[in-house]
């Protein structure tokens, strides 16, 4: 019940404090990011972890203004990136078979179909697939802090393109996708945190099927 009630406890919160998050509880929130599973487990997107006062400053205006850009703890962007390649795909299957230590005949020939497909598509195509697979790490993270007790902001009202020049992220081949501050609430200034959470309830949400 421990994580129910962090899940119930977290909001979209709308002021943070400036309050630094300890960093043993930055690492595990980026280790559960690390860890959540992506497509085929290329995990076709980096986090980018941005403290600079500075840089969030730079960020805070194309980001429709919100002040937890600046007031957070930590921003981490996820970035995906702009296509698939041979040479990323080969990447990742390499580095599986150097962690396991042998090479599978059915793993390689996954290889090979993933290989004869992705590259083969659009550019665009593959960027929204990729930025679906950071989706599912974003929510881990996002996870991952209400358990430790760390307030976060999931934020897609910002301009990729202005963030992406920011933080130099075309030359790495990647492009924002979502945003995440993170830190501790500034109750007193915070209109959502004494609201009480909607969600729809469990009958209209859930369809079982026996």
């Amino acid at each position: 019940m421990e994580l129910i009630e962090k899940l119930n406890w977290r909001f979209a919160t709308k002021a943070m404090n400036g309050q630094k998050v300890p960093q043993e509880k930055v690492d595990k929130i980026l280790e559960a990011a690390r860890l959540a599973p992506t497509s085929s487990g290329l995990q076709p997107f980096e986090i980018i972890v941005v403290t600079n006062q500075e840089v969030k400053e730079q960020i805070r205006p194309n980001a429709w203004n919100q002040p937890q850009i600046t007031d957070c703890s930590h921003l981490l962007v996820f970035a995906a990136w702009d296509n698939y390649t041979e040479e990323r795909i080969n990447k990742m299957f390499d580095l599986t078979n150097e962690i396991r230590g042998f090479e599978n005949e059915g793993w390689e020939n996954y290889r090979q179909m993933l290989l004869s497909t992705y590259p083969q598509r659009s550019a665009e195509e593959n960027f929204i697939h990729a930025a679906k697979q950071a989706y599912i790490s974003f929510s881990a993270a996002i996870i991952a802090a209400a358990f430790e007790g760390v307030d976060s902001t999931p934020m897609e009202g910002f301009t990729p393109e202005a963030v992406d020049e920011i933080l130099n992220l075309k030359e790495k081949g990647l492009k924002s996708v979502v945003l995440l501050p993170i830190g501790y609430r500034d109750a007193s200034n915070d209109w959502l945190v004494n609201l009480t959470k909607v969600r729809k309830p469990k009958e209209s949400f859930i369809t079982e099927i026996n």
